[in-house]
């Protein structure tokens, strides 16, 4: 498996060798021994989640108050999705960046998301069917978001998908000011610490 930084810091693009032969493919679409020599740090998983989304779903930007955080490995196991990761740590000197990738069951890629960055994505196939790999159990009261049609982020939704479909939660939540306003955010100096405890 390939691991790469991708342009947001603290994120990463995880590319399996796929093996086909005439029975289909086979892969390891997780290693965390290749991603810990990568990324010089632990990821302790505890959760195991699997979403299932019609064309043109949105989920998301969610992330956790740090610390803990949530650190999350993302995978598309049918079908295909645009993901986005958003800089979301007050104080960081790429906040409020992002970068958008295809996730897929052709190239099979994953993304690995460090603590405090914000994540989301669309469906582009008519059924996307996602997992995620987790650091932490679900907790309602440090969970929060930011909305991802917020137009200071811009983010590169697709167009050809229709209507977007988002949760009542991610329609309502606030945009990137006015979480940090809030004071919702987590910091970057917190997430830097998070980070060398588990390097």
């Amino acid at each position: 498996m390939e691991v790469e930084a991708l342009a947001v810091a603290d994120a990463w693009l995880c590319t399996p060798r796929q093996l086909p032969d005439d029975r289909g493919v086979f892969l390891e679409w997780f290693r965390a021994d290749f991603l810990v020599e990568r990324t010089k740090r632990r990821f302790d998983v505890v959760q195991a989640n699997h979403s299932v989304s019609r064309r043109g779903t949105l989920r998301g930007l969610h992330f956790a108050d740090v610390p803990p955080g949530q650190a999350k490995y993302v995978y598309c196991a049918r079908g295909a999705v645009v993901d986005i990761i958003v800089d979301v740590r007050e104080g960081s000197p790429t906040f409020g960046a992002h970068v958008a990738v295809q996730l897929d069951d052709a190239d099979r890629q994953g993304v690995f998301i460090a603590e405090g960055l914000a994540h989301a994505f669309c469906a582009r196939s008519e059924t996307a069917e996602v997992v995620y790999l987790v650091s932490s159990t679900y907790n309602p009261t440090a969970e929060h978001a930011v909305n991802p049609l917020d137009p200071a982020l811009a983010l590169p939704w697709p167009s050809d998908v229709g209507a977007l479909v988002l949760s009542d939660k991610d329609s309502a939540a606030p945009s990137l000011e006015q979480a940090r306003a809030a004071g919702t955010l987590p910091s970057y100096d917190a997430c830097r610490q998070r980070y060398a405890e588990l390097s």
